[in-house]
């Protein structure tokens, strides 16, 4: 059966809900940073802020000297959030195969509903149209036979055009023009060797390549990115499950690869998530961990817990070995999420999961002791230093 994928792409999410709760925000270079220092990097960049100059990761004092008239917002995630799940949730009208990648960019599989909402591009102009009227937010949407082509669709518009839609057949043309950095899984060495070294500019050049000379750039994923050259990409929109799961994530401020911190990261979602997993009685069977690399590249990891634990110290050597084995590329880390779900509910009037050990009891005391600190003062009250 014939795919139907929409890419709905806004961009500068964070500072499009700004501009809805300050209109006068509206057509000014603005970016979001850090309120700590002058040395905060830009962590996200308003369309008008990009033509100045602007980009994401520059430092604010060079960005204020470039721009003297940027206007500087502190994050606000609460706010994003809440937009968000606003959003979602008039997606969720369309179809309920939907896959949120980042705030701002959601991906709805619409094949086989043609007899509900009619073709895929109507829909999407419809689908962008309520999301302008209801919540005041601008975006665009891609419409094409698979993810990848979706995506990059919905970033490429010309101004003032909302929805661009690639015929079934015309992805590979509509890939050719485009520069090589557009295909996913690219990093910056190979990107480097392409452009540098073999003076590959366009994606047509890259599609032209026969594999052995991929697998020279790009080894074991040499069949993928050939795939990709072409206009192909056969990933499927992973729909938001709808049995219970407790979830955490992170959007790091810089893109980043140092594996300490990386790892600092992961133990601070698994400690927040062992927290909930507590409040609930909640063991889970299961646990997930998704890599989102900055050239916009996922990496997904399931895995069965050998053990029937919600306490953080048990949990973090299972995430720290998923991690390894996906954390693998050389290119930096963007976003991070890890979940837990298949639960099975404790009967706190028995004691069927308790760890006997000194050790593990002393575990224990100390996790609790940290619930109470954390439930009067605050979740960033106190933290591991793994966690710092």
């Amino acid at each position: 059966m014939l795919r139907n994928i929409i890419h709905l792409h806004i961009p500068a999410f964070s500072i499009e809900v700004a501009r809805v709760v300050d209109p006068g925000l509206r057509g000014r270079p603005v970016a979001i940073a850090p309120p700590q220092s002058q040395r905060s990097l830009i962590v996200c960049v308003s369309p008008e802020a990009r033509r100045e100059g602007i980009f994401k990761g520059m430092p604010v004092l060079q960005a204020k000297a470039l721009c003297p008239y940027l206007e500087l917002l502190s994050p606000n995630p609460e706010l994003t959030d809440r937009a968000f799940k606003a959003v979602t949730s008039l997606v969720s009208h369309y179809t309920p195969l939907w896959e949120p990648s980042r705030p701002g960019h959601i991906y709805l599989d619409l094949t086989g509903t043609q007899h509900l909402w009619g073709k895929a591009k109507d829909t999407a102009w419809r689908l962008n149209k309520e999301v302008r009227s209801r919540l005041q937010l601008r975006g665009t949407a891609g419409v094409a036979t698979n993810k990848m082509v979706s995506s990059i669709a919905s970033r490429i518009l010309p101004p003032q055009e909302e929805i661009m839609d690639v015929k079934q057949g015309h992805e590979e043309a509509f890939m050719a023009p485009l520069r090589v950095a557009m295909v996913p899984g690219i990093g910056r060495f190979q990107l480097r060797v392409l452009l540098e070294d073999l003076e590959i500019i366009k994606v047509w050049q890259l599609a032209s390549l026969d594999m052995e000379s991929l697998h020279l750039i790009f080894g074991s994923r040499a069949p993928e990115i050939h795939q990709r050259a072409h206009g192909i990409d056969p990933t499927p929109v992973y729909p938001m499950p709808s049995k219970p799961i407790i979830s955490e994530e992170i959007l790091f401020a810089e893109d980043e690869n140092d594996n300490e911190r990386l790892l600092a990261a992961l133990y601070s979602m698994v400690e927040c998530c062992a927290r909930r997993l507590r409040e609930k009685g909640a063991y889970p069977r299961r646990a997930g961990l998704l890599i989102r690399y900055s050239d916009t590249m996922e990496i997904k990891r399931h895995l069965r817990l050998p053990l029937l634990t919600y306490w953080d110290f048990e949990l973090y050597p299972y995430m720290k070995r998923l991690f390894l084995s996906a954390c693998r590329r050389r290119t930096r880390v963007r976003f991070m999420k890890v979940w837990f779900w298949e639960f099975f509910y404790e009967d706190r009037q028995l004691s069927l999961f308790e760890d006997p050990s000194p050790q593990g009891e002393k575990g224990k005391a100390i996790v609790q002791a940290l619930d109470k600190i954390r439930k009067r003062y605050g979740e960033g009250a106190i933290r591991y230093a793994k966690a710092a």
